[in-house]
C-alpha cells in the first residue's frame, strides 16, 4: 500500500519479535546511510496487538488482506460501509488475486514471491481452501452492513 503495511508475526523463540524489529530498525539505518537521508524510513510507531485466541487471528488475517482493497479503482473507505467495493464479491477477489503486494495470494495456494511466509500457525483452519473461507468474510461484511442498516430503520 502507498503508506503503510501490516505483519502478522508470530514468535518462535522468546524475544523473537523484539529481535525481528530491532532488525528492521537496523535496515532504517541502513538505508538511511545509503541514501544520504536522516529521520525515519517508517512513518509512525509500531503497533503491537496481541493476539490470543483463533478467530481473533483469523479477523486480522482477513482484515490484513481486505486492506489493498482501500486502493480498489473507485472504492473509497469499504471498511466505512461502503457497499460499492465489498458487495462486489467477484470483482474484489479478481482485484486480491492480481495484486502481488499481499500475502493472499500464498495462503490461496499460489505462490507469489519467494518469500520467508509460513502459514501454519492456520494449519487446519481453512480447509485448505482460504479463498472461500475469505469470500464468507466478505459476504458476512456485506449482510453484517444490510443487518445494520435495517436495525437503524427500526429505530427511527
Amino acid at each position: 500500500m502507498k503508506n503503510h503495511f501490516h505483519l502478522l508475526l508470530s514468535e518462535l523463540i522468546d524475544g523473537g519479535m523484539t529481535l525481528f524489529l530491532s532488525k528492521m530498525s537496523g535496515y532504517a539505518r541502513y538505508y538511511n546511510k545509503r541514501h544520504g537521508r536522516r529521520g525515519t524510513l517508517f512513518q509512525g510507531r509500531t503497533k503491537k496487538v496481541p493476539v490470543d485466541e483463533e478467530a481473533h487471528a483469523l479477523y486480522i488475517l482477513h482484515y490484513v488482506h481486505s486492506n489493498p482493497l482501500d486502493y480498489l479503482s473507485g472504492a473509497t473507505e469499504w471498511r466505512e460501509r461502503d457497499k460499492g467495493a465489498i458487495s462486489d464479491i467477484p470483482r474484489t477477489l479478481a482485484y486480491l488475486e492480481k495484486y502481488r503486494w499481499s500475502s493472499y495470494l500464498d495462503y490461496c495456494g499460489t505462490s507469489n514471491f519467494p518469500s520467508i511466509l509460513t502459514k501454519t500457525f492456520f494449519d487446519g483452519v481453512f480447509d485448505d481452501d482460504y479463498a472461500s473461507t475469505f469470500k464468507e468474510f466478505l459476504h458476512d461484511r456485506v449482510h453484517e452492513d444490510e443487518d445494520l442498516d435495517a436495525k437503524s430503520l427500526e429505530y427511527n
